[in-house]
Parts: structure tokens; C-alpha cells; sequence
């Protein structure tokens, strides 16, 4: 089995806290048509250079039904200002146009088989995954990106196209897991394209 979510397979069940105080579970998010579930955090440079043209993807695909929802599974013991305040404080500063959820037990990260942040998952109305992998090309430098892989595959997915390209390699920090060293990841855990 895949460290990963295959394409096809459904979206994972979660019920987490998010920064406006409410628990979001996958079901609050029924009456959207579409969802793209990403792993992210506070504290990664490709994440936090990435942030605005995420937040003009998802503004670009609200009006057809689109909604975003971000996980920040890092643990707080490898860095301090991934813990929910800084969560709480990032989205109040930023006001990103996403629900901000704390996978504090790291159980849907697992789940998922999230590999970086920010890691992208995108599901269709049957809530099938559709496109998993990067956002862009290059998201700690964003003025070198040339491809948006994100925004490609929901055109094709709100144009009622297939997928061209459904599986990317995520680019990113890793997953900060509980009680490891910064840069361990899981033995299974590899990349999705050779």
C-alpha cells in the first residue's frame, strides 16, 4: 500500500480544531462542490513564499465552488511556531481565504500520507482525489515559477476535463514528526513521480 493517497481513493474522515475556535469536520465542507485539502504550516520558507499565490488560487476557484481547507500537522516540540497560537496569529495577520485546521496528534497527516508542506490533495464531488502533489514549480522562490500545477488541474476539474497531469512531486519542508529528528520521514514515505 501507498505511504501516499492514491488518485481515486476518498478523501480521509477528520475532525479538527480550527483557528476561529470552531472543530471542522470533512463533512462541514459537504455543500462545497469541489475540495482541495493541503498540509501546511507556519514556519516553512516554501510554504510562507508560496502563501499569496495559494490564497490567488483559491480566490481564482471560489466562485465555482472550490473551497480550501489547510493543515498544519508539525509538531511544536521541532519548531516552537508551529504550535496553534502562532496558527491563531498567522491567520489573523494574513486573513488567508482558507479554514486553518491542527492535526495536533498528526493522525491525519498519516492519513493522507502527507510528505511536505505544503502538500496539495484535490477532490472532485464525490470527494475522489483527483490531483495530488506541489502547487507550483517553485514556491519558495515565486518569481520563478513557470508551471501552477494547483491552478492547472482545477481548470480541468471545474471545466469537466480529465486530469492531465494528477500526480506531482510536492516540494517542500517535510512533515515535522512528533519525537523525530527535523528531517525524518517515514521509511514508506517516498516521492510520487520518478
Amino acid at each position: 500500500m501507498a505511504f501516499t493517497l492514491e488518485i481515486g481513493k476518498k478523501a480521509v474522515y477528520f475532525d479538527l480544531s480550527a483557528t476561529d475556535g470552531k472543530i471542522y469536520t470533512l463533512d462541514s465542507f459537504k455543500d462545497s462542490k469541489y475540495l482541495v485539502v493541503f498540509f501546511t504550516c507556519n514556519h516553512c520558507p516554501y510554504v510562507i513564499n508560496s502563501d499569496e499565490v495559494t490564497r490567488k488560487t483559491a480566490e481564482r476557484f471560489k466562485p465555482q465552488g472550490v473551497e480550501f481547507v489547510g493543515i498544519n500537522s508539525n509538531s511544536k516540540n521541532t519548531y516552537e511556531e508551529d504550535d496553534f497560537d502562532h496558527m491563531v496569529e498567522r491567520m489573523k495577520e494574513h486573513q488567508f481565504p482558507w479554514t486553518y485546521l491542527h492535526d495536533e496528534s498528526q493522525e491525519i497527516a498519516l492519513a493522507y500520507g502527507a510528505l511536505r508542506t505544503p502538500h496539495f490533495y484535490v477532490f472532485d464531488e464525490d470527494r475522489k482525489l483527483v490531483y495530488t502533489g506541489r502547487g507550483v514549480d517553485s514556491p519558495r522562490d515565486p518569481s520563478k515559477i513557470k508551471v501552477n500545477d494547483l491552478a492547472n488541474a482545477l481548470e480541468e476539474l471545474t471545466s469537466g476535463k480529465e486530469i492531465s497531469v494528477p500526480v506531482t512531486n510536492p516540494i517542500g519542508c517535510n512533515v515535522k514528526w512528533d519525537g523525530k529528528e527535523k528531517h525524518w520521514m517515514p521509511a514508506d514515505a517516498c516521492d510520487l513521480v520518478w
